[in-house]
Parts: structure tokens; C-alpha cells; sequence
């Protein structure tokens, strides 16, 4: 009877050693993110998001805090680069940008958090090209806008971006327009999608890249403001089998006709129910996404009716 206790407890001892030796293993993946104070609809967070829909996220928490009143969302809005760098930063909740993760990028964040982060895309965005009211321009084709920006146009106007890099609105158009060839045109760097719409309004010879949610929206005062001061130019039609040109409206948006479209992502760093989650839920269900409808942005997780209509572009 002895023996048998012995064999037990020494058998015993070997797991609860094994237990020990486990949980104070250096190496093991623990989740960085834990459980904070917040919850679906309380609590204070800090998001990043890429400046380029600054309005639309804007009017997205107004609506959200508004039904939860004990829900505090603080976005710091900057250039996409900088965005996706905040995702290592602790303070950093959720970044919303035009990209998901991509799958090299998987691996490194579930070694480094413990976890893997969720995304999804929420609306679709598009490039906006803006001209000053009196340019005698404002009909271009996608060869055009790139014969523009690598230099080799007959054009002579001065290209205004929102940066030169870090920006989602240049890595936009490098990768879709230029193919990966760099920027060799006439191009210069305001500060934030408001200053590419100042310098525009005041230069004749400038044309300027923004985001669509900048000056979409005719039922914003501000943006109605930004519509009197530039003129969106029509670019040729990418889905048409005859030549015409096409603004960035819903229609030619969701159709895909208009060719410099975008889509917009959230990135979700919470391994738990918490204010992030709530927000993601928002953004993705109907409220939030009428919001989108609103602001011009074609929403992705609801119908958008297209009806055809004889409307002059």
C-alpha cells in the first residue's frame, strides 16, 4: 500500500514540476492584448487612421458615441505607413486603412502579440482628382493621369498630393497606376488632404489627389464649401464600351466604371470583447454602414440599389 502512495505521489510531483516548468518557460506565446476596463459599449480607446477619411470615420464616431455614451473612441488620423506602424504600439486599439493584413504579415503579428489580428473591409473608396474651376482640363484618362505622374505627359500641370510617401493615396498610385515605377512628374507634397484642396483652389496649373470622402459629400457644409472652390475632374470610363468619362460618384463606384477605386479595411488588435470589437460591429452593420452610404463611400456589407437614369457627367 505503501508503495503504491510512493509511485503516486512521485508521479504526481513529475507533472506538477512539468506544469511549472512550462509556465515559467521564457519562450511561450502569451497574448500581449489582455482584458482591459471597456467593453462592446464603454470604455476609452485610441485608434489610428489614415487622414485620407478623416471626414467619414469622423461622422462614424460622432454617430457611435452618441448611442453609447459611455464609449470613448479617440482617432489620431495620419498617413497609412504611420498607421500600420501604431499596430505595435500598446496605446494603438485598431487601425482603419485600405489594406488588410497581408499573409507574410500573419506570422509576425501572431509571434509578436500572441494572437492574429482581424481584419475586414468595410466600404470602397476612390482617388478623387480635383482641378482648379477655371483649368481648361478636366477630362482624363488613366494613361493620361500617368503620363502625369511619371513625367512623360504633354500636360503641364503641377501634381499635389497628400505626401510624398507614407500616404495611401501615393502607394495607390504607384502600385495601381505606375505599376511599381516611381513618381518623376511634377509632383509636390501638402500636408493633409485639406492643404492638396487649398493649393488646388488658388493654383490654375495644379491638379490634386484626395480621397473621394474629402468632397463626396453634397449634404456636408464643408464639403459643399471644398465643391465651390474645385472642380472633380471625370476620368475615362474603365467599363464602358463606349468613350466616356466618369466622376467619382456611388454608381460609377460600386459598377467599378470609374477606374481609381480603393477599399477601406479595419485591423482589429483585441483578443477580447472590448470598445473595438463594439466599433467593428458598428461599421459593419446597418447604422454604420448607412453612414458610408451617406458620405459617398460605397458601402460592402449591405445592398447599394444602382438605377439607371439620363443624368449628364
Amino acid at each position: 500500500m505503501k508503495k503504491r502512495i510512493s509511485i503516486a505521489a512521485q508521479i504526481l510531483s513529475v507533472a506538477m514540476l512539468f506544469l511549472l516548468s512550462f509556465g515559467c518557460n521564457p519562450n511561450a506565446k502569451k497574448a500581449k492584448v489582455i482584458p482591459g476596463d471597456d467593453t462592446l459599449n464603454s470604455g476609452t480607446i485610441h485608434i489610428s487612421v489614415d487622414e485620407s477619411f478623416a471626414p467619414i470615420i469622423d461622422s462614424q464616431i460622432k454617430v457611435f458615441m452618441s448611442q453609447n455614451p459611455k464609449a470613448r473612441i479617440i482617432p489620431h488620423y495620419k498617413p497609412e505607413a504611420d498607421c500600420l506602424r501604431d499596430m505595435l504600439d500598446d496605446s494603438t486599439r485598431m487601425v482603419i486603412v485600405t489594406r488588410g493584413l497581408m499573409e507574410d504579415e500573419i506570422p509576425f503579428y501572431k509571434d509578436t502579440l500572441g494572437f492574429v489580428p482581424v481584419y475586414g473591409k468595410v466600404a470602397t473608396d476612390a482617388i478623387a482628382v480635383i482641378t482648379h474651376n477655371k483649368a481648361k482640363d478636366s477630362l482624363f484618362s488613366v494613361a493620361d493621369i500617368r503620363a502625369m505622374l511619371n513625367g512623360t505627359s504633354g500636360y503641364r500641370y503641377q501634381l499635389v498630393m497628400d505626401g510624398l510617401k507614407a500616404t495611401s493615396t501615393v502607394r495607390f498610385l504607384i502600385d495601381s497606376v505606375l505599376k511599381g515605377q516611381p513618381l518623376n512628374g511634377k509632383v509636390m507634397a501638402s500636408s493633409n488632404s485639406e492643404g492638396v484642396i487649398d493649393y488646388v483652389a488658388s493654383n490654375p496649373q495644379a491638379i490634386g489627389f484626395i480621397g473621394v470622402s474629402w468632397i463626396g459629400n453634397r449634404e456636408d457644409p464643408s464639403q459643399l464649401s471644398f465643391q465651390k472652390r474645385v472642380r472633380l475632374a471625370a476620368l475615362q470610363c474603365a467599363r464602358c464600351e463606349e468613350e466616356i468619362f466618369v466622376r467619382p460618384y456611388q454608381a460609377n463606384i460600386a459598377l467599378k466604371r470609374y477606374p481609381l477605386n480603393r477599399g477601406l479595411y479595419y485591423i482589429l488588435k483585441e483578443n477580447y470583447a472590448g470598445l473595438g470589437k463594439g466599433f467593428v460591429n458598428f461599421l459593419t452593420h446597418e447604422k454604420g454602414q448607412l453612414i458610408f452610404r451617406r458620405g459617398y463611400l460605397v458601402p460592402d456589407r449591405m445592398a447599394l440599389q444602382v438605377r439607371k437614369a439620363n443624368v449628364s457627367e
